[in-house]
């Protein structure tokens, strides 16, 4: 039984955009702190943007300005807006709950 689904990856070029999406059950979603991370080939796995129950946001520096976490707790779904992707966003995403994570989706930016 699937508890976390991922959604929304893809190949993008330079400056395009992708919205993420990780709809987990309820007693997963639940978990106070929610957030996106991705690892690179070869990268060791860093987060990307972290949510708190009380909905404080951060961001890893490289993606403020860029990437916007939000949740939709009617849903039961975390999502990541992602806009002017560079390259070097190029990874596998993966979205966690508390100490679940999701199966991950490839983001690929190229030309």
């Amino acid at each position: 039984q699937v508890q976390v689904v991922e959604s929304g990856g893809g190949l993008v070029q330079p400056g395009g955009s992708l919205r993420l999406s990780c709809t987990a059950s309820g007693s997963i979603f639940s978990a106070l702190v929610k957030g996106w991370y991705r690892q690179a080939p070869g990268q060791q796995r860093e987060v990307v943007a972290v949510i708190a129950g009380d909905g404080i946001i951060k961001y890893v520096d490289s993606v403020k300005g860029r990437f916007t976490i939000s949740r939709d707790n009617a849903k039961n779904t975390l999502y990541l807006q992602m806009d002017s992707l560079k390259p070097e966003d190029t990874a596998v995403y993966y979205c966690k709950f508390g100490s679940t994570w999701g199966q991950g989706t490839q983001v690929t930016v190229s030309s």
